[in-house]
Order: structure tokens, then C-alpha cells, then sequence
């Protein structure tokens, strides 16, 4: 294994205590491993993924492995080493203590057993052999083939096992720091105890050295970044040690929040992916149903938010955990980009025009009626609807009335006027006041009415119905409208200037102008339309053309401001017909 060597390369050798009393050898090749390049090793949590479904598992764990590869004659002076005695000795063999010597035997080990890969997982000196259901023969007679497979490939390479540590045929096995059986993947009780039994940290150091332990468990414990707040504050460089009630609280949820088990994750299956943010932390977890139907969580992942991120809006806050869940889940989560051209069912739904009414409302009014059956008692009236009604009968009609003839109509025993042909018909009101009053009050009270004032209420009046003199009946209706003079405002003088109120949020309020006669661009533009945030004075700008509409600058505040920040809760601008009416129905119609 070793033999003498004048090396002009040394390393100093000492020997440190194993956890079964014995001693172990070991070199100090700080500056050798600082000249390699280090090789990749393999993922705990993948070589996990593929124990899912298990219920039958063995660990093996092999010893003086590293003795049973040569090293490379042109390495051997090297690996030299000196001893108290001051002899120089190098090792002919892969030594402990090499940066890459882990890596190395892994890689072994992992070409040995590659074609039992799917009952055998490897990692370093460790073994794993699991057992799926198995057709025809029972887990443990499946089982007990695997391990066979297994001991006879260890003695062809002359791969040896400690007994001591080595575990068969169980429905748990201790597996890289954590405890994983049929039922999934639990912390290790000793880590566990040892958080639980610690006692209250009085200092400082006691508390990160806690966190630290704390730290490594951290996927077993729901909304950990949230709950470790108050104690990762007690952290900071010039805060001062106190351990408040809140931070004595935060310690014993921790404790409690570790004894959780994990379900080892299905590929077969759909994944849930749950994500949430708060005003200081963001957290997420990823989800399985299992084949019982029961939700069971697989992995725990949150952090604390940056100052920065302490100030974004809610929206923005709930977004980052969303891309926060994806990047830590994306090992398990499969995205599929399809063209818009090839995703045509979401495209039609998209663009399908809602014509369907989700609520129709019948309005019934006998007001109508009531102006049929009026007629009667109007002389004048009357002797105008039966001239139109029966043409052929001969009815006595003033001058008056024959000049005016070409100007009435009949239709449904409605009597309607027009002056001209280009006059639309106006439903003509017997000479009633009790029914002229019900016009009125149809026109100015009803709650779809509220109330306008007399030009309003007129034109409202005049769109549909017509007698003589009918503008002094409304002026004098509105001036008498009682809940008009009780509500009426009274002249008030204008309000003084001042600031106006600050935001809670980033974009929660946004002030917009144009600002133009600029140099032209190459396109001709020679304006800007201005978006500002109240709170952070972000500026965003959009060139426009003089000849701008209301449409366009609708289309500009999407492109600019709603596809980044969203929609603001607060918009501040002057009276530009741009910023008014059109503006709002082109915004809304996206």
C-alpha cells in the first residue's frame, strides 16, 4: 500500500479518533488539493427521487475502499507524506484525504453496479438496495435476489462491507443525514433531538451555531424563513442582544416544526406547486396526491425578503415566490412552450366575443296604456286618432287640425308627432296633468333617472314623448322636485391647494401628461407621453406624434404601465380630452 520515497513533495500525517473508539490516519493534502480540479459529485435528493414507491430497503456501507485503487505511477510521488520518525513514505494506493478521492471511488462504484440501477443506488461508500412490488414474487424474495446480485458483484471486485454498519431487509434506513422508509423521507431523530434539547441561546454566537443546525433541516419545516425572522434579526451587525418574548417564541416553533414527513416525489404523478408572500418573507412547497388520495407535501422552501424586495408592491411580492417555486422545483416541473398558431382553443376563447347575457331584466310600465285610454277624454286628441285610425270615415276636425294632419301618425293607438320628415316621431301626451306628471317624474326620479337637472331631464322628455309648452312643465317640475332641493349642494368656495396623499405602493398611483413641441424623431414623433409613480418617481416614457388620440394613449399606458406594474389604483393628469372619456373606454376594452 505504501513504500519509502524521496519525493521532493511532503504532507504531514496525523491521526484523529473514529466514533467507535478506534483511530483513523488521515493527511493533511491542503496544498495538493488546492492544485486540483475538483470533480462533480452526485445529488442526495435525486438518488431519493429514485427510492420513491420503495417498501423494503438495505444499506450497506464499505470499508477501505479507496485501498482498492492503484494510483497512477506518474501521481505516486505526490501523494508523499512524512511521519514523526522522518521517513518519507508515498502511498501506491488512493489515500484519504484527496479532494478528489470521493469522486474517484464514486465513480467506481457507480460503473460496477450500473446494470442493477434500478434497485441499487450508490453514493461514495454507501450503498442502497430497494425493492419495488415485483410480479411473481413476493418484496422479500425479490429483495433477497438483489442483495444476492449485490454481494456477489462486491466480491468479484473485491469490495468489502462493514457488518457493523450494515442494515438489511428494513422498512427504514438511515440515507445521507435524514431517515427515508415506505412512508417517505423524515429528518434524523438525533439532528432533531439535538435542536429540541438546546438550551436558550444567551449570546449571539450560540444562537447562529443553533441556526445552523437549524438551516440544514429547513425542507421539513413549513414557512421556516417567516418563523426564523425574529431570531436571524437578533443577526444583525449592530443589533442589540435581547431575546424577546417574539424571538423566545420564534425558537419553540422551530422545535416543534421539524417533525414532519416528507413524501418522496413521483415523477409518474402530477406535481402542486403552492407559493405565498408576506410583507417579509416568501415561501413555497411542492405537492403530491398519492395513490391513497392524500395531499402530501415533498419539499419545504422559503427565505427572507431583501430590503429592497420589502418594498415592492403586493402583486410584484407574490410574483417573486411564484418565479422563486419555479426555480426551486424546475428539476421536477415540465414547461411546454406551444406557438399561438398551434394553441388554437385558447386563442378562440381569447378572442371569442362574449355575446352571451348573464342577467336580462324585463322593465314593464302601463304608462303607455295609460296614454292610450287618455286619448278618449281629450277632444282634441281624439278627433285626430280616429281621422288616422279609419281614414275613410269622415270625423269633424278643425282648420287648425287639417293644416297639422300631415304631421300626426298613428301606430298600435299611439297618436305621434313630427314636425318635418326628418323629425323622428314623438309619442303625443294627452292634455292630463296627472299623466303629464308621470312623464316626468319617469324622466327625472326613477333611480335609473337620478335627478338630472331641467336642460337634461327636457331632453330626456323630448327624446320620446311631445305636447304643446311641454319646456315650462319640466323647468317647472325640477324647480319643485323635493329631494332635488333638499340635496342640492350649497355654492362653496374652492378648496385650497395641497399635496396630494402618498401611496402605500410602487405604481399604486401614476401622474400622466404630454409633453410636446420637440425635435422630430426619424418616425415624427415630437411629443412624450409621461408616466410617473407617485411614490418612487420612476419615469417611464412613450414618443407620440402630435395628432395623438385617446385610443393611442390608451394603448400606450397598456404597453407601458400595465404589462410591468399593473393597474394603478389612482390616476392624476389635467382635462386633456386625451385623459377623459375615450381614454377610459379604449383602457377598459382590453
Amino acid at each position: 500500500m505504501v513504500r519509502e520515497s524521496k519525493s521532493p513533495h511532503s504532507s504531514p500525517t496525523f491521526c484523529v479518533r473514529k466514533p467507535n473508539g478506534m483511530w483513523r490516519m488521515v493527511h493533511a493534502f491542503n496544498k495538493l488539493n488546492a492544485a486540483t480540479i475538483p470533480t462533480p459529485i452526485p445529488r442526495k435528493d435525486v438518488l431519493q427521487n429514485n427510492m420513491t414507491g420503495c417498501t423494503i430497503f438495505s444499506a450497506l456501507d464499505m470499508v477501505d475502499g479507496y485501498y482498492q485503487l492503484l494510483m497512477r505511477e506518474s501521481d505516486i510521488p505526490l501523494t508523499a507524506v512524512s511521519t514523526t520518525s522522518g521517513m518519507l513514505w508515498e502511498w501506491l494506493v488512493m489515500p484519504q484525504g484527496l479532494s478528489n478521492a470521493p469522486a474517484t471511488f464514486n465513480r467506481l462504484v457507480t460503473q460496477l453496479f450500473k446494470p442493477m440501477r434500478q434497485f441499487v443506488q450508490t453514493y461514495f461508500d454507501d450503498i442502497f438496495v430497494h425493492i419495488r412490488a415485483s410480479e411473481g414474487k413476493t418484496a422479500v424474495e425479490a429483495h433477497l435476489g438483489h442483495l444476492r446480485e449485490v454481494l456477489l458483484c462486491m466480491r468479484e471486485n473485491r469490495l468489502y462491507a462493514n457488518i457493523n454498519k450494515c442494515i438489511f431487509g428494513a422498512e427504514e434506513i438511515p440515507f445521507l443525514g435524514c431517515f427515508l422508509g415506505k412512508d417517505g423521507v423524515r429528518a434524523d431523530p438525533e439532528k432533531v433531538c439535538a435542536i429540541a434539547q438546546w438550551p436558550v441561546p444567551i449570546s449571539q454566537k450560540d444562537l447562529r451555531k443553533w441556526l445552523g443546525l437549524a438551516n440544514y433541516l429547513h425542507k421539513y419545516s413549513a414557512n421556516y424563513a417567516e418563523m426564523a425572522r425574529p431570531l436571524t434579526n437578533l443577526l444583525k451587525k449592530d443589533a442589540v442582544w435581547s431575546l424577546t418574548s417574539e424571538a423566545q417564541q420564534a425558537f419553540e416553533a422551530i422545535k416543534s416544526s421539524l417533525q414532519r414527513i416528507l413524501a418522496l416525489p413521483d415523477e409518474e404523478r402530477p406535481f402542486i406547486v403552492v407559493c405565498d408572500a408576506s410583507d417579509f418573507a416568501i415561501g413555497c412547497a411542492l405537492l403530491q396526491v398519492d395513490a391513497e388520495g392524500r395531499e402530501r407535501v415533498v419539499y419545504f422552501q422559503s427565505r427572507q425578503l431583501k430590503a429592497a424586495e420589502k418594498n415592492y408592491p403586493v402583486h410584484d411580492k407574490e410574483l417573486l415566490a411564484m418565479k422563486y417555486a419555479l426555480v426551486k422545483f424546475r428539476v421536477h416541473l415540465l414547461v411546454e412552450y406551444k406557438p399561438g398558431k398551434q394553441n388554437a382553443l385558447a386563442d378562440a376563447l381569447s378572442r371569442r366575443p362574449d355575446f352571451e347575457l348573464a342577467h336580462l331584466t324585463y322593465l314593464e310600465s302601463p304608462l303607455y296604456e295609460l296614454i292610450r285610454e287618455a286619448y278618449a277624454d281629450d277632444d282634441d286628441l281624439a278627433g285626430l286618432v280616429e281621422a288616422l285610425s279609419a281614414p275613410n270615415k269622415t270625423v269633424e276636425l278643425t282648420a287648425r287640425q287639417r293644416s297639422r294632419l300631415h304631421r300626426y301618425s298613428v301606430v298600435e293607438g299611439l297618436l305621434y308627432y313630427q314636425v318635418d320628415g326628418g323629425d323622428e316621431p314623438r309619442i303625443v301626451v294627452p292634455n292630463d296633468e296627472d299623466l303629464r306628471h308621470h312623464v316626468l317624474y319617469e324622466a327625472h326620479d326613477t333611480p335609473l333617472s337620478g335627478h338630472l337637472g331641467r336642460e337634461k331631464t327636457y331632453t330626456s322628455v323630448a327624446r320620446n314623448f311631445w305636447w304643446a309648452h311641454m319646456y315650462k312643465w319640466v323647468r317647472k317640475y325640477v324647480q319643485t322636485c323635493e329631494t332635488c332641493q333638499r340635496d342640492k349642494p350649497a355654492p362653496s368656495p374652492s378648496a385650497p391647494l395641497m399635496s396630494l396623499p402618498v401611496p402605500p405602493d410602487c405604481w399604486r398611483s401614476v401622474s400622466m401628461d404630454f409633453i410636446f413641441e420637440l425635435p422630430a424623431d426619424a418616425r415624427g414623433h415630437t411629443g412624450i407621453l409621461v408616466f410617473v409613480c407617485s411614490l418612487s418617481k420612476m419615469v417611464r416614457l412613450a414618443a407620440v406624434r402630435k395628432s395623438v388620440t385617446a385610443p393611442q394613449a390608451a394603448q400606450l399606458f397598456v404597453d407601458n404601465v400595465f404589462r410591468h406594474h399593473g393597474l394603478p389604483e389612482a390616476f392624476v393628469s389635467d382635462r386633456d380630452p386625451r385623459f377623459v372619456s375615450h381614454f377610459w373606454q379604449h383602457l377598459f376594452a382590453f
